[in-house]
């Protein structure tokens, strides 16, 4: 099973840069987007099922043009779960899992901290959110947990470590956080195959960042440990430039 994960940054922008025939090309068994920014009837959905996914799901925000994450199945789940029940998380748009083959994926976009209220509203729903964990994988073991966390875990994962230890996505506290996360359970997919530094998925645009390759690494495919044995591959697939972000695969054994 080839898992996408693609934080879009606005899905009707990413369908006029070509997403479309790139996912098509491509042709993972499920895709985990994020920030889809669009309510699901201001565009057309089955442009989607003429390329083969004849199961979609999204789940946006409540605030219109913000947030939102969708999964794009070739297989159909056996189950569908929009949010996690916690209102203000899911009032944002934040949680879509599907169960498919005794296997849950998830995409999840996490808050960013542009500013104190929302670094806070991020720090809360971090710990709601290890704790929903926690409990989803007393029922569930076998969890897929894609998405925009908004986290560079350690300094190989940004390309100026020192400058921005006091940024949003790479605070003390934050980065403490991801590390509690994957200790609690979770295989950092990405690293188990490829400890290089230099692999970002994400570059600002400005100053010309992404040529460059000043970036971070901000979205991860999290693999329960029971799925170990599992893992195919992981791989960053940065050719891909329909957003600020770029995707990311992980490809499990059948």
């Amino acid at each position: 099973m080839k898992i996408i994960s693609y934080n879009v940054n606005g899905i009707r922008a990413a369908i006029n840069k070509g997403f479309l025939e790139w996912l098509e090309q491509t042709g993972p068994d499920v895709i985990c987007l994020q920030e889809i920014k669009a309510q699901k009837d201001q565009f057309d959905v089955t442009a989607f099922e003429k390329i083969g996914y004849s199961y979609h799901y999204w789940f946006s925000a409540q605030k219109k043009g913000y947030s939102g994450v969708a999964i794009l199945s070739k297989i159909a789940p056996d189950h569908v779960e929009y949010g996690t029940g916690i209102d203000y998380m899911d009032n944002e748009g934040r949680n879509l899992r599907v169960d498919i083959n005794g296997v849950s994926i998830m995409s999840m976009y996490l808050p960013s901290g542009t500013n104190v209220d929302r670094i806070n509203f991020k720090l809360k729903y971090m710990e709601d959110f290890q704790k929903y964990a926690d409990n989803l994988r007393k029922e569930l073991p076998n969890l897929i947990v894609c998405g925009d966390y908004n986290i560079c875990h350690e300094a190989i994962d940004i390309h100026d470590p020192v400058r921005n230890k006091n940024v949003s996505g790479f605070l003390p506290v934050e980065r403490e956080w991801i590390g509690n996360f994957i200790k609690s359970g979770f295989i950092d997919s990405f690293r188990h195959f490829n400890k290089e530094p230099h692999n970002y998925s994400w570059w600002s645009y400005r100053a010309n960042s992404r040529a460059k390759n000043k970036g971070w690494r901000l979205d991860y495919a999290m693999v329960s440990e029971s799925l170990q044995e599992k893992l195919k591959r992981a791989v960053i697939l940065s050719e891909a430039k329909h957003s600020d972000h770029c995707p990311i695969l992980v490809e499990l054994k059948n």
